[in-house]
């Protein structure tokens, strides 16, 4: 089931929801944003409009009829013309595991049921916002030792082996790369890709460095590049400069 609400909207947004009512509520708050809504209610259909269209967002609840949320997300990102949408993950479960098992399916940020509309919408513009800004990206390759990063064409590669990395996880590169060997704060990253830092951000900015720590490093509990400064935020070391 799919259909499609304020056609004057300058962008289009895929809505993945099971619960009529929430669909309702995610859509029309999406149109005052000027954005249509197609909406699906499972997701073997949300599979078939994200591999069909582009979207400027998605929105995915976790437990849905068919495919789970999960495996969408991680289909989504890895064979549709959405690999670098933003989305926004819904769930009724409040344990960290299953939020951790949907960041690291691909999704850029998770909201837990019930949600109110103001904080909806706040993690949606911030989603689109850091949609705009990664578009406008500068034109230019960054290398750090092994690491290059091709910002035009949203390729990583590590010592010459092509690595795929969730639109997060390469900001989070690309901001570290920018300024190698100097640590960047927790409250620095969040501002980069989010725009803002409130609290329950710093774990999901947790669970996006280990996961590209995964990709990036031969042995990521003995990171090589991506260093943890404790209590105080991240760096990629230079080994030009470090050692």
């Amino acid at each position: 089931m799919d259909r499609e609400r304020a056609p004057q909207s300058s962008g289009r947004a895929l809505i993945v929801e099971d619960e009529p009512r929430i669909r309702e509520l995610v859509a029309l708050h999406l149109s005052l944003e000027g954005l249509t809504s197609v909406e699906a209610g499972d997701g073997d259909e949300a599979l078939r409009l994200a591999r069909a269209d582009r979207f400027a967002l998605i929105v995915l609840d976790l437990m849905l009829p068919g495919l789970d949320g999960v495996t969408v997300c991680r289909a989504i990102r890895r064979d549709s013309p959405n690999a670098e949408t933003p989305i926004l993950m819904l769930t009724a479960r409040s344990e960290e595991s299953d939020k951790v098992l949907g960041l690291e399916s691909g999704a850029d940020d998770y909201l837990t049921k019930p949600f109110g509309t103001g904080e909806l919408m706040a993690r949606i513009r911030v989603a689109l916002r850091r949609s705009g800004q990664a578009d406008a990206a500068a034109e230019e390759v960054l290398e750090v030792g092994d690491i290059r990063v091709d910002q035009p064409r949203h390729e990583v590669t590590v010592a010459g082996k092509l690595v795929h990395l969730t639109p997060i996880e390469f900001k989070i590169l690309v901001e570290l790369a920018r300024q190698p060997g100097r640590v960047l704060t927790h409250r620095q990253l969040g501002r980069a890709i989010w725009g803002a830092m409130p609290t329950e951000q710093s774990h999901t900015l947790r669970v996006h460095v280990a996961a590209l720590r995964r990709k990036i490093e031969e042995d990521p509990a003995r990171p090589r590049w991506l260093v943890t400064e404790a209590g105080v935020g991240y760096r990629l070391r230079d080994e030009r400069s470090t050692g």
